[in-house]
C-alpha cells in the first residue's frame, strides 16, 4: 500500500486552504479546519445554508459548503462590515436573501482561489459556474451523474461556530513526473 495520499485528499487539502485564506481575508476572522478529513458515502446540502457548485476541465467534481445559521450569520456580518456596511443595515435572519447571496459569493471566491491553487501546483485547470446557495430545512443528497470516487467532508470553525465543505471528485489520480 502506498504512503502517497489519494488525489481527493490532496484536492480537499488545497480547497481547505483556499477556504481558510479566502474567508480570513474577507471577514478578518480566524478560520480553522480539522486536519482529519472524513470519508463519506455521498455529498449533501444540509440546513441551514447550503451552497453547491460543479467544476469541470482537466479534473471534475462537486463542492458543497454547509453553514449553520450561526456560522452563516457570523461570516456574513464580518464580511459585510469589512466592506463598510454599517451593522444596523445588515440582515438579521440567516434565511434573508442578503445572507444567502453573500454565502454564495464567498463560495464563488473560494472556488476561484482553490482552482487557481490547483492550477499553480499541478498545471491543471477547471472552471465552474456561479454557486447556488439555498436556505434549507432538510438535507438534500446530491447524486451527480459523474463517476465520483470516495467523497470527503472537512470541518471548519469560525469562533465557536462550525461549517463544512463536502467534496466529490471524479475517479482520477494525479501522477507527477519530475
Amino acid at each position: 500500500m502506498s504512503d502517497e495520499p489519494e488525489t481527493i485528499d490532496i484536492v480537499a487539502n488545497i480547497f481547505s486552504q483556499a477556504i481558510k485564506k479566502t474567508l480570513e481575508k474577507s471577514t478578518k476572522k480566524t478560520i480553522k479546519y480539522s486536519p482529519t478529513f472524513q470519508s463519506i458515502p455521498r455529498v449533501s446540502l444540509k440546513p441551514e445554508i447550503g451552497c453547491f457548485v460543479m467544476f469541470s476541465g482537466d479534473y471534475c467534481g462537486l463542492v458543497v459548503m454547509n453553514f449553520t445559521a450561526d456560522a452563516a450569520m457570523d461570516l456574513y456580518t464580518s464580511y459585510m462590515t469589512n466592506m463598510g456596511l454599517p451593522e444596523n443595515d445588515l440582515a438579521r435572519e440567516c434565511t434573508s436573501n442578503e445572507v444567502i447571496d453573500t454565502m454564495g459569493e464567498m463560495t464563488n471566491q473560494v472556488m476561484g482561489r482553490a482552482m487557481s491553487m490547483v492550477e499553480s501546483k499541478f498545471d491543471l485547470t477547471a472552471s465552474c459556474g456561479q454557486p447556488k446557495a439555498l436556505a434549507l430545512n432538510n438535507a438534500i443528497t446530491l447524486t451527480p451523474e459523474m463517476d465520483y470516487q470516495a467523497n470527503r467532508r472537512v470541518a471548519f470553525s469560525v469562533g465557536t461556530n462550525r461549517f463544512h465543505m463536502e467534496l466529490a471528485l471524479e475517479q482520477t489520480r494525479f501522477v507527477i513526473f519530475k
